[in-house]
């Protein structure tokens, strides 16, 4: 009875019968209003009331396990004989559920609504609900939906996006109290807001009617329901988002549903129980739930009706996806045999529907990687050969993950061979096969994305802990080592010598030939190791810096050897175009010198990496630099004991610093830099000063010297006891290194300043002392002069002057004397010391800086008559009437003092402008007619100082100076190179006259080294200055090279006889190095720059051979057919044009708001580009090259030829446009008949070049490590094989036809991968095509795959397939195919 009186608050014999009937008949639909007064009441029940009969019920429920007709017959026979009507209860159970489902009802309507539905599901659940009629699918369905119906979502939204509106506003200040759109829907269909209290009443309701759902699916069979069946899957996925569960989450089945606490727990129960045979076909149920739980796993929304999305990634989204993955796992444990092949497809989508974006990647991996863990060898090494050809499709994203999937599946344990049932799949068991064919192919992918990518993670695969996998790497790598097995990989009982000796036994006993092994293995490596190389300095920044990680494991795991050109490519990517990639290899070279302290060359290639970076243009590497010298060097300075162990940081610092004082000095401009910074954010301590002090005894003292040179003059006071002492020992040894001396000097000059008079007195008189004995090093005497500088310093200026012409002036004299008794005196050269002869005139120019007011006049006519050019008689005649031979006679020093000579006339010229007119043709004529490199080497560098300092005159002699870009001498044409860039660079030399022409030169010189720094200098230094330098003199280019002087305003510059010959380009012979130079020019012009370019070319140079201006002689027809060449180069084309769409945003990983406006913006540029770029070839090309082709044809010009290569070149880019702007119909048909002829010429090619050997029987088989191209799996209907895959588009759908009856093939959406097919029939329903034997297995829908969510989908019998096509060259097929799909033949055009 406490059944009958918990069930009174219902007031069930006060309902109409109508009402009940009209109810009913509605099939609970709709809401059907009651009498006012009645629903009231029922309104105003309270949820005690229902928790009470609710109750009640569970405890018949309980009941029925005991007995279950005992609990049948009192239960329905209660209700029977107290009158209380099924029909009428379940009414009014509905009446609640409806109401419930209102997006307005408050807490008290949902509550109960929920808990009429847990009481509706209870007595369902009961046996004789059939047979009482209270089954009602619809109202099954409802009362379901309602754990999601009644729970507020629309609350939490709205606090969201109140959340993103505060986020937003911080960012966007201009509009803060602005309300959005969604916002204010929700606020207007939404009425009601929700206290703590009432959500929680809610989530309790809601956890009862899932409890609810639970006890029906233990008991109730939704066989003949399927509908319900994946109603009830969504709504448990649904509720895996509930709530966090708290603690480990439980998956074995519980003696009592109410032992499950948390709502996600109870719904992977659920989804567990609808996996019952009671509940229909498992292997339909598991297909359901996988294919459900595969949008968990990729973390994305799949609404009803919608494509699915990816959802914002936060930790309850992982979470739930963690559980997710927990769950299948716990799936294919228990039903082994038949979830494994669903879970085999379960990971094929994983990979097909991932999101490009890394986090989404990442999860995913790992995913795939905890998933594999579950299945065999047989069925992991399948996996692997379908990821093989899914690494080769054509989306990127496929190929981008499968590189992450890789990764994940390296770290697991590498599986057996013995343990894979079929020996053709054993081949892809191996990390070996993960690494090289499927990780390493991706390095030459078309998307630079993928090809970063996998570079990086190649890099990544050395610090895997397989020695396997690691062997891998080296076996691509290096063509030395064998590969090698873990001991914790060999089988228990296995001995090493057991195997060796099983080895040794299967080689048969014949001659082994290692050696064509051995070379093809090497030439492999060498490649492999070239290309990485070259990716290092691909056009793309991710590639770059993907490969500069991949070069950097393979240096430091000995991968490749530490040779100075792979250490080098690695430190120039420090002076990169982009920031990220200088950063990148700072962080590669500092990653490098910390695995490899001991290595010289990696010292070395640190401070060339790290060193240039302080003068940076970008802050942010300028600063990452700093910091990597204050980590590695100023802060390993440490107090200096003798019994003190230098560790490891320490002695790489000292070690660095001797470098820089040795083989590095090149370095020290950008090491002063360093400090120079340093000293303005004060980092030199007083404690640094003493430490470095006190290194100056040590072995290592020329570093701290270094040191102490750079960070004395800005430091704070201290003791230079020490300083002075190393001084007194330096003047007394007799073998001292050059470099400390230097740099002792360095330091005593500044702290002369500290030091008083009488110490002061004392140095003076050393330094001069040892200035006379003209013993030291020429390094010595210009750091002692410059040290005695820094001595005579004074505050007044005069006084100093007067300190340095009394001791400069002193050195002068001795100088003067010593000249005096060499030159002038009768055989005074015949005891010549050169050596000294070259230190007393270093001398005498380095101390005439100082002191320019005691130079005499003899002593310039001394150093002059050391500089007598040879004459020899063929130059007489040569010689200018301005060079005043009276003042030269014949001498016979040697070169190296001649060479001196003119370094010391130089330092006299710039401290004596009225020297420079009298001696600048000498110089220039020594130039030319000289024969000494070093002498000739050195008058470069001075005629360019002269230009600095007295430029209106030097700026003459620069075609003299750049006539030495063509010398025969590498290191006069290097040093010239240089000189110019710094005086073009600063700007005392403008490109007038022939210089441009003379200076890319040198792009095409036959030293590489050269050639690169020419490179260098153009890009990085000049055309920074002068953006428009190379379009300027581009089109004058082609006249200059052909030397070509007919027109009226080109190559109209002076040049000597001489200068033509040496920097003439014409000819056939020299055509490769013209066209270079153009290709260089053209690759760094803007698009405006190429299309004011090719206007010009047509009013310049064409339209002057149209017009007949210029003679269509030899020299022109050379000049016209260049010029033709030149506009059909691929670098002439507009970049914007010609770039294929969306290929600027293939450096993006992940999209965003910006890269989405900046690729609209390009494209709206693209199409206004391209419609101006028309009108002027409409024009202005187009009557040109009409006009041009019948004067060529009437003088039967070989042009013509060049012309139409021309036209062939345009036509194929803009068939179309340029078919209707040319507008002579004869010449488009003559072009047409061209393009076509050419096109079956290479055609003929490619096919003559093909190779059969695929169809051979022997070819047939492929060995399993390195398998050929697999096709791409079409389900049921192979293609037939095609000759020319490449120029035909192939047809990626079929259809699948029943064999007999009258029904019309439904054709699919071919989306199929590799050995992945579906059935949605009986599996003899096989297409027509499909040979017998062929075993087909399980695959998805929805546009992927037959796990169908739409029930009229079944019926219609539509089936989708997955089909990745690879983007590689794929093998012939092993098989022939008789009949064709008939889609195909549905396809193909009808003739008629």
């Amino acid at each position: 009875m406490e059944l009958i009186s918990a069930l009174q608050f219902l007031r069930l014999n006060e309902i109409p019968k109508d009402w009940v009937d009209a109810v009913w008949d509605l099939e609970f639909t709709e809401e059907k209003p009651l009498d006012d007064s009645i629903e009231e009441e029922l309104h105003a029940c309270r949820e005690d009331a229902f928790r009470t009969l609710y109750h009640c019920l569970v405890v018949h429920a309980a009941d029925q396990q005991q007995s279950a007709d005992a609990a049948s017959l009192n239960v329905w026979a209660i209700l029977g004989e107290n009158g209380v009507s099924i029909k009428t209860l379940v009414a009014v159970l509905s009446l609640f559920v409806l109401v419930a489902k209102a997006k307005d009802a408050t807490t008290q309507q949902r509550v109960n609504g929920l808990y009429s539905a847990s009481l509706y599901l209870l007595l369902l659940g009961i046996p004789g609900s059939i047979a009482n009629k209270v089954f009602h699918e619809v109202l099954l369905d409802t009362c379901c939906d309602l754990t999601c119906l009644c729970w507020p979502h629309d609350a939490g939204k709205k606090r969201k996006k109140e959340g993103q509106k505060g986020s937003r506003g911080k960012s966007k200040r201009s509009k803060p109290q602005q309300k959005e759109p969604s916002e204010m829907e929700v606020d207007e269909e939404e009425g009601v807001d929700f206290s703590g209290c009432e959500l929680v009443k809610i989530r309790n309701a809601v956890a009862v009617l899932v409890q609810s759902l639970l006890r029906l699916l233990q008991t109730f069979p939704l066989t003949n329901t399927l509908q319900s069946a994946d109603n009830c899957t969504r709504i448990f996925i649904k509720l895996l988002y509930f709530e966090p569960v708290v603690g480990e989450l439980t998956l074995a089945a519980p003696r009592d549903v109410a032992e499950l606490r948390s709502i996600p727990e109870m719904a992977f129960y659920g989804l567990k129980l609808l996996c019952d045979p009671k509940h229909g076909d498992q292997k339909k149920s598991l297909r359901r739930l996988f294919h459900h739980l595969l949008y968990v796993i990729l973390m994305m929304d799949k609404s009803s009706g919608r494509q699915p999305s990816p959802l914002v990634l936060n930790q309850s989204v992982i979470s739930t996806r963690n559980q997710a993955i927990q769950f299948v796992c716990h799936c294919v444990e228990e039903q082994k045999e038949l979830a494994l092949p669903f879970l085999q497809i379960l990971l094929e989508h994983i990979c097909f529907q991932m999101v490009e974006k890394a986090e989404f990647r990442s999860n995913g991996a790992q995913a795939v990687g905890m998933l594999t863990s579950e299945m065999s060898s047989t069925d992991y090494a399948r996996f692997v050969k379908w990821l093989s050809t899914c690494s080769r499709a054509t989306k990127m994203v496929h190929r981008l993950f499968s590189v992450d999937v890789v990764m994940v599946l390296l770290k697991q344990p590498e599986r057996s061979p013995k343990e894979c049932q079929d020996p053709e799949l054993t081949g892809f068991l191996p990390h070996k096969f993960l690494i090289q064919d499927l990780l390493f192919a991706r390095r030459v992918d078309a998307s630079p994305t993928v090809q970063g990518h996998a570079l990086s993670c190649l890099a990544q695969c050395l610090e895997l802990p397989s020695l396997n996998a690691t062997q891998a790497v080296h076996n691509l790598f290096s063509a030395t080592g064998n590969p090698t097995i873990l001991d914790s990989e060999l089988p228990e009982g296995t001995v090493r010598c057991q195997n060796t000796q099983k080895t040794f036994q299967t080689l048969p006993f014949r001659t082994v030939d290692l050696s064509s092994a051995n070379s093809s293995a090497s030439d492999a490596a060498k490649e492999n190791v070239a290309l990485l190389l070259c990716r290092v300095k691909d056009s793309r920044t991710n590639v770059r810096k993907a490969a500069l990680q991949a070069v950097l494991g393979l240096l430091k795991y000995n991968v490749i050897p530490l040779t100075w050109e792979n250490l080098e490519t690695l430190a120039e990517r420090s002076r990169d175009t982009s920031v990220s990639v200088k950063k990148k290899a700072l962080q590669c070279v500092g990653e490098l010198l910390v695995a490899k302290p001991e290595s010289r060359l990696v010292q070395k290639a640190w401070l060339l990496g790290v060193l240039p970076a302080v003068m940076d243009s970008e802050d942010s590497v300028q600063q990452k630099a700093l910091e990597a010298l204050e980590q590695v060097l100023l802060s390993q300075v440490k107090p200096y004991s003798a019994s003190c162990h230098v560790d490891t940081s320490q002695k790489l610092c000292w070690d660095l610093l001797e470098l820089l004082s040795q083989e590095c000095k090149n370095l020290s401009r950008y090491f002063s830099r360093a400090f120079s910074i340093w000293s303005k954010q004060e980092k030199f301590t007083r404690a640094l000063i003493t430490n470095l002090i006190s290194h100056t005894e040590a072995d290592h003292a020329v570093g701290a010297w270094l040191l102490l040179s750079k960070v004395v003059f800005s430091s704070p006071r201290v003791s230079y006891n020490k300083i002075l002492d190393a001084w007194d020992k330096m003047i007394t040894s007799q073998d001292m290194n050059v470099t400390t001396c230097c740099l002792i000097l360095s330091v005593m000059g500044d702290i002369a300043a500290h030091l008083n008079n009488d110490t002061k007195d004392r140095i003076v008189a050393d330094l001069m002392t040892w200035l006379k004995t003209f013993s030291l090093r020429l390094e010595v005497i210009s750091a002692a002069l410059e040290t005695l500088y820094h001595f005579g310093s004074r505050q007044d200026v005069e006084q100093t002057q007067d300190f340095l012409n009394h001791h400069c002036g002193e050195l002068l004299s001795t100088c003067e004397a010593y000249l005096t008794s060499i030159i002038l005196r009768e055989h005074g050269d015949e005891n010549l010391n050169e050596n000294l002869m070259i230190k007393h005139l270093h001398t005498l120019g380095v101390a005439s800086l100082h002191c320019p007011a005691k130079v005499s006049k003899k002593t310039i006519l001394l150093v002059e008559s050391l500089l007598i050019p040879v004459k020899p008689a063929e130059y007489q005649e040569e010689l200018p009437a301005s060079l005043p031979l009276s003042q030269f006679k014949q001498n016979s020093m040697p070169t190296r003092v001649k060479a001196h000579g003119v370094l010391a006339l130089g330092k006299l010229c710039l401290q004596h402008e009225d020297l420079i007119p009298k001696y600048l043709p000498v110089l220039a004529r020594e130039l030319e007619v000289g024969t000494d490199v070093s002498v000739r080497n050195n008058i470069v560098m001075v005629m360019c100082d002269l230009c600095i300092r007295c430029t209106n005159m030097a700026v003459h002699y620069i075609p003299n100076i750049s006539a030495c870009l063509r010398d025969d001498n590498s290191v006069i044409r290097e040093q010239t190179l240089i000189m110019l860039t710094n005086l073009l660079q600063e700007e005392y030399v403008k490109w007038k006259g022939s210089l441009f022409f003379r200076f890319v030169v040198a792009l095409v010189d036959p030293v590489p080294t050269i050639a690169s720094l020419c490179e260098y200098c153009l890009l990085h230094r000049l055309l920074k200055k002068n953006p428009e330098m190379f379009s300027q003199h581009f089109i004058e280019c082609i006249f200059h090279f052909n030397s070509y002087g007919k027109h009226k305003s080109y190559n109209k510059f002076p040049q000597t006889e001489r200068e033509k010959i040496w920097f003439s380009l014409k000819g056939a012979k020299h055509h490769d190095k013209r066209f270079r130079i153009y290709r260089f020019l053209l690759e760094n012009l803007t698009d405006a720059q190429r299309f004011n370019i090719t206007n010009k070319i047509n009013l310049t140079v064409l339209a002057c051979f149209a017009d007949e201006e210029l003679p269509l002689d030899a020299d022109g027809a050379e000049i016209l057919s260049e010029t033709f060449q030149v506009l059909s180069l691929k670098e002439m084309k507009l970049q914007m044009i010609s770039s294929p769409e969306g290929e600027a945003g293939e450096d993006a990983e992940e999209e965003s708001p910006a890269t989405m406006a900046k690729a609209v913006m390009q494209a709206a540029q693209r199409k206004v580009v391209s419609q101006v770029h028309k009108k002027a070839f409409m024009m202005n090309t187009a009557p040109l090259i009409i006009s041009l082709k019948s004067l060529l044809e009437q003088k039967r010009s070989p042009v013509l030829r060049d012309l139409m290569d021309y036209l062939k070149v345009l036509m194929k880019d803009n068939h179309t446009e340029v078919k209707e702007l040319l507008g002579d119909e004869q010449l488009v048909a003559e072009v047409e008949f061209a393009l076509k002829t050419e096109n079956e010429r290479l055609m003929q090619q490619l096919m003559d070049g093909c190779s059969l050997a695929a169809d051979s029987p022997g070819s047939a088989q492929s060995p399993p490590s390195r398998p050929r191209p697999l096709e791409p799996f079409r389900f049921a209907t192979p293609q037939q094989k095609r000759l020319n895959s490449t120029s035909t588009r192939k047809t990626r759908s079929d259809c699948h036809v029943p064999p007999s009856g009258p029904e019309k093939p439904v054709p699919s959406k071919s989306v199929a991968l590799d050995g992945t097919g579906m059935t949605t029939r009986a599996i003899n329903n096989r297409a027509f095509s499909t040979p017998d034997g062929t075993r087909l297995t399980l695959t998805f829908n929805e546009g992927l795959s037959t796990i169908l969510s739409d029930p009229a989908s079944i019926a219609a019998g539509s089936r989708e397939v997955l089909d990745v096509s690879s983007e590689e060259p794929r093998a012939g097929a092993s098989r022939l195919w008789n009949v064709e799909s008939p889609l195909r033949l549905k396809k193909r055009p009808t003739r008629r």
